[in-house]
């Protein structure tokens, strides 16, 4: 990972990465696979360079939801459609049975989502971490009522504008490479690196440690396998999702979402 300190990180907001990257404010940035494509529907050109983690999002539910059927009538907490987090709650509604007609659904970002929900407001709320330890700290304030560990359906995932893909190759495979070293000193030295990823969301070592527990790494062999065959058969389930609940006209072209050649 050496030359990180070369590049400059800029805090834009998940929900502004594609724009920032549209509108060359940045070079670089991380998305989920079902958050890219309504972008991509949009006319924002965007591709994906790796996968980096799974299983963040966790929905929680108070003492009169103990299951996703449940939710039916109930009020929900989560970002806007279009989002990660809009289209995890459908993910899981539709699994069973339900849809987002069935809830109403309270427009608050992951944050503000779980702030809201300890503070006894809503009926559930869809989050994920540093936010999910507010929840996971005030037992009282309900359960876990499914993960993406139970439902594996996001990938947060890094790339860039095509553009700047063809003009900075070297810049890209860098980035990849700098990635997988990362992934491999987790699995080396966890204590070391979830101090120092824990430093970045104001958390210690330990806390971030306890939060990772939820998460599964990409090293370059998951990245192969994720990006030959599950992606595609991923992107069209999502995308049929997608369509259903009007984030997207119409389902991008898979094979424009993502260039494999820094993962090789």
């Amino acid at each position: 990972m050496e030359g990180f300190t070369d590049v400059e990180y800029v805090a834009v907001g998940t929900r502004n990465a594609p724009e920032a990257l549209a509108e060359g404010r940045a070079d670089l940035s991380m998305w989920t696979v079902p958050g890219l494509i309504p972008y991509v529907d949009a006319g924002l050109p965007l591709v994906m360079l790796a996968g980096v983690h799974s299983g963040c999002y966790e929905l929680f539910g108070n003492d009169r939801v103990r299951a996703i059927r449940d939710l039916k009538g109930k009020t929900v907490a989560a970002s806007a459609p279009g989002t990660a987090p809009y289209f995890t709650l459908a993910w899981f509604l539709k699994k069973n049975g339900l849809s987002v007609k069935d809830v109403t659904v309270v427009n608050l970002e992951p944050g503000p989502a779980a702030q809201a929900f300890v503070a006894g407001q809503n009926d559930a709320a869809m989050t994920y971490e540093p936010y999910l330890s507010t929840v996971r700290s005030a037992p009282q304030a309900g359960k876990i009522i499914a993960t993406t560990l139970d439902y594996p359906m996001i990938m947060d995932t890094f790339g860039c504008t095509p553009k700047f893909l063809a003009d900075n190759p070297k810049a890209a495979q860098a980035l990849t490479d700098s990635y997988f070293e990362a992934v491999a000193m987790i699995q080396k030295d966890p204590a070391k690196s979830y101090e120092i990823m824990g430093a970045d969301v104001k958390q210690s070592g330990e806390q971030f440690g306890a939060s990772a527990k939820y998460l599964r790494w990409q090293d370059k062999a998951a990245n192969q396998k994720f990006f030959n065959g599950e992606l595609q058969q991923f992107s069209k389930e999502a995308g049929d999702l997608l369509l259903e609940i009007g984030s997207i006209k119409a389902m991008p072209d898979v094979t424009t979402l993502y260039d494999t050649q820094f993962i090789k």
